[in-house]
């Protein structure tokens, strides 16, 4: 039987979707890149935005409708979030963000007795279900190494779609990792739902990233995000000495005015921020700090986001990931009172000029200078990759997929 798998959503998603294909293949199934000749479509939703609500919703009635007689398999966050309403579309299998790992077993059973499969759960206490990947779908492997969190920000809903903070086992992590290089890939990626908590047995994310250093053949090391206040002399001090961690942080500011800040619950305010940033830059100078920005946020004023606009420029990312708020029924923020919608459209776009502004500022700092690039893709002649500090560079010329070369960024390399 073939099997299709769409993925909505985060790399944590990415990461569960790959094992669930693992897990499909070895038991015999064959993975199809076209849905129309699937026997099985499998969907992992998203509910970080309404948006993704939305498009989650509109693909599932899409597969039914363009494949009526397929086993359909929908699960992830949005299901979490609209039990109810996924109850209505003629779905096979369904469930939450609970038992993702026992997706074969369900299937086989489904294929057995042919009777539909529901289960949700909404405990937020859960213990940390364990996946582990002996290969990934890109050059650089995702490990997820922790799910949920604990942070309740005003605007976000995750906490009670994920459930309380859970970490994966020490030593399960770095058997993976080992898998991963054994398997070619040079780069890991840790990535969790909120990645800074990690804690298991006396281990914290510091601890994990400096045992995948010592292992051989494993080039790269990146986090997929962490948040400010997690950067404490530990972690300063792993960045110096550790010459495997990546030249890039994500780090999330989600408001530069220290007023949204407190109404968004986050855990600091702008001098703190600036102040750790400045801190990591004396430590390494030219690294890539990327980070999400929400705009809209309720009573966010003119004053509020020319503030954001003003502290982004001053820090200097180089990119920034612009969300309009989406109001999450349920949250703190869903009973205040909204930014009109035009007016959030024009922040938007205020915010993404700069954005491309301060990504073409960065990017030409390295211009005619020696990057290295781990090789993703390769086609039509040329290879695309990716430098520690996260440029995007197309080589004029055919190279190994997962090999890192060494190039001269310039105007013929950018990508």
């Amino acid at each position: 039987m073939k099997f299709y798998i769409e993925t909505f959503g985060c790399k944590v998603n990415t990461y569960e979707s790959n094992y669930i294909k693992e897990s499909l293949i070895s038991n015999g199934f064959l993975l199809s890149d076209n849905m129309q000749d699937s026997d099985i479509i499998l969907i992992n939703t998203c509910t970080v935005t309404n948006m993704a609500d939305a498009k989650s919703k509109k693909f599932v009635r899409r597969v039914r409708r363009e494949n009526p007689n397929c086993i359909l398999i929908v699960m992830g966050c949005s299901v979490q979030n609209n039990f109810a309403d996924f109850q209505n579309m003629n779905i096979d299998i369904l469930i939450g963000n609970v038992n993702k790992s026992k997706v074969v077993e369900m299937l086989k059973d489904y294929i057995n007795n042919h009777k539909k499969y529901e289960y949700y759960c909404s405990n937020r206490v859960l213990s940390f279900e364990d996946m582990e990947i002996r290969t990934f779908d890109h050059s650089r492997a995702f490990i997820k190494i922790q799910d949920g969190c604990d942070n309740f920000c005003a605007y976000c809903i995750i906490p009670f779609m994920r459930g309380a903070c859970r970490s994966k086992d020490f030593n399960l992590i770095i058997e993976e990792a080992n898998e991963l290089v054994k398997n070619g890939h040079k780069e890991i990626v840790l990535t969790g739902i909120h990645t800074g908590s990690y804690g298991n047995n006396n281990h914290d994310l510091v601890d994990v990233i400096n045992e995948l250093t010592k292992i051989e053949g494993l080039d790269r090391i990146r986090l997929s995000s962490v948040e400010i206040t997690e950067l404490n002399d530990k972690f300063m001090d792993m960045l110096k000495n550790n010459s495997k961690f990546c030249d890039h942080l994500h780090i999330p500011l989600q408001a530069g005015s220290n007023h949204i800040l407190k109404l968004m619950n986050r855990k600091y305010d702008l001098d703190f921020f600036e102040n750790k940033i400045k801190q990591i830059r004396t430590i390494r100078p030219n690294i890539s700090i990327t980070t999400d920005i929400i705009v809209g946020f309720p009573e966010e004023s003119s004053e509020d986001f020319l503030e954001t606009y003003e502290f982004s420029k001053k820090i200097k990312f180089s990119k920034i990931h612009v969300f309009p708020y989406s109001k999450r029924n349920g949250t703190v923020a869903s009973r205040m009172k909204e930014v009109q919608s035009k007016e959030k459209t024009n922040r938007v776009h205020k915010l993404l000029e700069l954005s491309n502004e301060l990504e073409k500022e960065y990017s030409l700092m390295f211009l005619d200078k020696k990057v290295s690039v781990l090789i993703e893709e390769v086609k039509d002649g040329h290879s695309i990759g990716t430098t520690s500090n996260y440029l995007k560079v197309c080589i004029p010329k055919e190279l190994k997929r997962n090999e890192i070369y060494e190039v001269i960024y310039n105007s013929n390399s950018i990508k």
